[in-house]
């Protein structure tokens, strides 16, 4: 068959920047724009609404990245790719089901779950990955909708951006937090939270965190709160070790800013001066930044985290990160991990456990044995792991689109015997899945930002939406915004 004389059917499994990018590329191939090309996009997400980890993964207090949400709308909206979500990939729809109905499947799924970290005691009651917090105050339906936070001091193990999210989420008072769109829940959970001293870790120093200084310097802002440093942590960056962070402007910032921190720290000290917070108001909870530790036991007594230890470190002659023999042992209630996220295997796909990803070799999916899978494809983080941000997910796209075309011209891809269009809905109809629809996703948004202009933030101004949590909610919302010959 040739894909030039009718539509060539392409499944998206996942709704996320990698998802969305992916369909958007191939739309944009000048195949697709000249006519040579016609396309049929399905985007499957198993959730209700759009945009995967950037609507449950990103900390509601970060509009910047919740921005990139305006541009994944604006290519959803046009409609050129036909949204289908609360579609669960291996329940509602099988991979049987992909190759009777679509030409080929990109699988954009991401990286869910939280990294392991390989220490004694990470099991405790208290212990927990970021990746799991993350999913509740962003108000992700398949997670529960309470949260223990009854610590006062609790440790955040990690120095990327979702260490970040979390240290702050957890620094700030509840009331900030309702200029955002966090749930009525989270905002209840967080009101109660005990926590009055948060401690984040990292393995190196500050020159070696991943946070770019905007984000630094916003550690800082949350009010009430008192930024605690080490002298110890400054004190051991080495000469050679100033002047490559002086050559670097995005890691002199950020050092800077720490190193900003603590000297006011030490002017106050010297000076017999209470602590404040940045606006000079009474300090309610600190923040510890603590550089050059690495993690090695939770501690616990009867089966809850009561503490955890950590040796310091050092960076090596190659810049390797090297124990000193010191340990240090921390009273704490809660540890959260962020030390990475990692992939999860779906049903029929060839898997690394190793990496977390989907096997394939330039987003085409393979074998263990490296045998290509004939018209399965991945994107994003499921097929590199999870690394890099949306210009990486944007490269991953040309390549993937890159070799799906090359299949298409050398005659590899098989075609699907079923080509309506509809068929897919009925299929879904008939096996009762209640699927949700750009309309639904737009009713759905409305309604959120309803919910928003009717409630008020701490200084009694209309919130800009308020998340609606409940998936059955999500579901009727949207499917009463669905036309009826959308929906059964």
């Amino acid at each position: 068959m040739s894909f030039s004389q009718q539509p060539f059917r392409l499944a998206v499994i996942g709704s996320g920047p990698a998802g969305v990018y992916a369909a958007e590329t191939l739309l944009r191939t000048e195949r697709a724009k000249n006519g040579d090309l016609d396309v049929a996009i399905d985007l499957f997400d198993r959730l209700p609404a759009p945009f995967g980890l950037i609507r449950y993964g990103v900390a509601p207090d970060h509009p910047r990245i919740k921005g990139i949400i305006t541009a994944l709308h604006r290519i959803l909206g046009r409609g050129d790719i036909r949204f289908l979500g609360d579609v669960d990939f291996g329940t509602d729809l099988t991979a049987e089901d992909l190759r009777t109905h679509y030409d080929a499947v990109i699988f954009a799924t991401g990286a869910l779950k939280d990294a392991d970290l390989d220490i004694p005691g990470i099991e405790l009651d208290g212990s927990y990955g970021a990746a799991d917090f993350v999913a509740w105050y962003d108000g992700n339906p398949d997670y529960p909708r309470t949260w223990e936070l009854d610590a006062e001091s609790v440790a955040v193990i990690g120095n990327g951006n979702v260490a970040l999210d979390v240290a702050r989420v957890l620094s700030k008072s509840a009331d900030e937090l309702l200029r955002t769109e966090i749930p009525a829940n989270v905002h209840e959970g967080l009101q109660s939270a005990a926590t009055t001293d948060v401690h984040v870790f990292g393995r190196r120093g500050p020159a070696q965190t991943k946070f770019s200084p905007l984000e630094a310097r916003e550690l800082a802002h949350p009010q009430g709160l008192q930024v605690v440093m080490d002298p110890r942590d400054v004190e051991q960056i080495t000469d050679a070790q100033w002047e490559a962070i002086k050559a670097d402007k995005r890691t002199d910032q950020v050092t800077q800013t720490f190193v900003g921190w603590l000297e006011e720290q030490q002017r106050r000290e010297a000076a017999g001066e209470e602590p404040t917070d940045r606006n000079g108001g009474p300090v309610q909870r600190r923040l510890h930044m603590h550089f050059w530790h690495r993690p090695v036991e939770v501690i616990g007594e009867d089966g809850k985290v009561t503490g955890m230890r950590f040796e310091r470190t050092r960076l090596d002659d190659e810049g390797r990160v090297a124990g000193t023999g010191e340990f240090i042992d921390y009273e704490l209630g809660a540890v959260y991990r962020a030390v990475g996220y990692h992939g999860s295997e779906l049903p029929g796909m060839p898997y690394d456990a190793k990496r977390g990803v989907i096997c394939n070799v330039a987003g085409r999916v393979t074998e263990a044995d490296g045998t290509l899978v004939p018209g399965v494809y991945a994107n994003g983080w499921i097929k590199r792991g999870p690394v890099g941000l949306i210009g990486a997910t944007k490269s991953d796209a040309i390549e993937t689109i890159s070799s799906l075309l090359e299949d298409i011209d050398a005659g590899r891809l098989t075609a699907a015997p079923e080509r309506d269009n509809d068929a897919i809905l009925r299929l879904l109809e008939d096996r009762g899945v209640q699927y949700t629809t750009w309309d639904g996703w737009t009713a759905l948004d409305e309604h959120e930002k309803a919910l928003g202009a009717a409630a008020v933030d701490a200084d009694g101004e209309p919130r800009a939406r308020v998340k609606v949590v409940e998936r059955d909610e999500m579901v009727s919302v949207s499917r009463a915004g669905m036309p009826e010959h959308s929906r059964a």
